[in-house]
This record gives structure tokens, C-alpha cells and sequence, in this order.
């Protein structure tokens, strides 16, 4: 188990996609994202293996949450600077975790 104060030091926040490119480098379908978290955290990119039920176009200006302060990480040629929070839909595929109203940027989840 972790304590409370473990669960604090992980940074979630919302953001929202500003911009998506296909990835074809990745092992499993992907896109890179680059998300807005508001002005104290700035626009991050990540990858996210949500092609399955979005579009590239469907995704830019959709909200959604991500841990904003791991260390970045190598995935390929492509360096992810923020975990796009999502879960399995039971088939294979992810659904990112969204706000179900329109919160402001950067908003901290607690």
C-alpha cells in the first residue's frame, strides 16, 4: 500500500490537445499528442494509445488527464514529457480518462 502522502506527489492535472500526429513508430497504434496544462505547467507532449475510438480530429480541443511530473520518457524516436491517463475498454483499445464538464487548464487533481 502507499500512504497518502505518496499519492500526493503524483501531479495530475487536465489539459487540453492542441495537436495530434499519427505514429507509425510505435509498437501499438498511438498518436503524439501535444497537450496545453494552463499557464503554471505549459504544453507537454505524450503518446496515447486511443486510436481506436478518436480521430486525429476529434481529439484537438478535447480535454483530458495526465500525470505531468514524471521524468520524460524515450518511446522510439518520440520523447514523452507527460502520461496521458486512460483505461482498456475490454477490447484491446484505451479510453482517456476526460472531465465530464469543461474545467480550466491545468486544474489539479486531488
Amino acid at each position: 500500500m502507499i500512504s497518502y502522502e505518496d499519492f500526493e506527489k503524483v501531479d495530475v492535472r487536465v489539459g487540453e490537445i492542441i495537436e495530434v500526429e499519427d505514429f507509425p513508430e510505435a509498437r501499438k497504434p498511438a498518436y503524439k499528442l501535444t497537450i496545453d496544462f494552463g499557464p503554471e505547467i505549459g504544453i507537454k507532449k505524450s503518446s496515447a494509445q486511443i486510436t481506436k475510438h478518436y480521430t486525429k480530429k476529434e481529439l484537438v480541443g478535447r480535454q483530458v488527464l495526465g500525470v505531468v511530473n514524471f521524468a520524460p520518457k524515450q518511446i522510439g524516436p518520440f520523447i514523452s514529457e507527460a502520461l496521458t491517463l486512460g483505461l482498456p475498454d475490454g477490447e484491446e483499445g484505451v479510453v482517456p480518462i476526460v472531465p465530464t464538464e469543461d474545467v480550466p487548464k491545468g486544474g489539479k487533481m486531488f
